[in-house]
């Protein structure tokens, strides 16, 4: 999610862990009450019929539940595994291979976009240039809706669910997120911050809603 070499350790590490990771998370929304709500606000002020992005889509659990809701879905991840898992099990989604920071997609292709925990993987340097990425992406007055894990550390991983892997997780200040997202275009409409769910790995969550000018 960068220049392509910068970031083929986290492609690397989620093409090993993909099965593992659907396996876990398949039906994590039916635990996340407040996502599916935002998810749904996000739907309801998107025009009908315009296509929705799941930029960073994993093996397209999200993706897929907006299918399920009538929407047009298309996802977008880095890996090739993921991808090939999210084409298995949600037909009714189109996924593509992409890069955050050069997505797979025309401009203005899309009424509105997601991004949940995938611009963590992305260096602070990078924010920008993946919000001007989602910025060409999206329709006039589309809304971004994303979410991260809050703080300024960065955690990483040589081991996951008993898969070796190499993958950084970058926290991120919420007013810095707030900025880069002001930078590259956008108008932030909502900031939330919420404490993890039980089953949830213990850090602070932020959630920003943000509208294409």
């Amino acid at each position: 999610m960068g220049d392509q070499g910068s970031h083929d350790s986290v492609r690397r590490s989620y093409d090993t862990v993909a099965e593992t990771y659907a396996n876990r998370l398949r039906d994590e929304l039916a635990g996340k009450p407040l996502d599916r709500a935002l998810l749904a606000s996000l739907v309801e002020q998107t025009d009908p019929g315009a296509p929705v992005a799941d930029l960073g889509c994993g093996p397209g659990h999200v993706a897929g539940w907006l299918a399920e809701r009538g929407v047009t879905a298309v996802g977008i991840d880095l890996s090739a595994a993921m991808v090939a898992l999210g084409r298995r099990e949600y037909p009714a989604v189109e996924f593509r291979e992409g890069d955050l920071v050069a997505l797979p997609a025309a401009d203005g292709e899309f009424g509105s976009a997601v991004a949940l925990y995938s611009v963590i993987h992305l260096a602070p340097a990078e924010l920008r240039r993946a919000f001007e990425e989602f910025h060409r992406a999206l329709r006039r007055s589309g809304l971004l809706l994303v979410a991260f894990h809050v703080g300024s550390q960065v955690r990483h991983l040589d081991e996951w669910w008993g898969h070796e892997v190499d993958v950084d997780f970058h926290f991120l200040e919420t007013a810095r997120v707030a900025e880069a997202l002001t930078a590259a275009g956008f108008t932030v409409e909502m900031r939330m911050e919420r404490t993890h769910y039980a089953d949830e790995v213990d850090t602070r969550r932020a959630y920003l809603l943000a509208r294409r000018a």
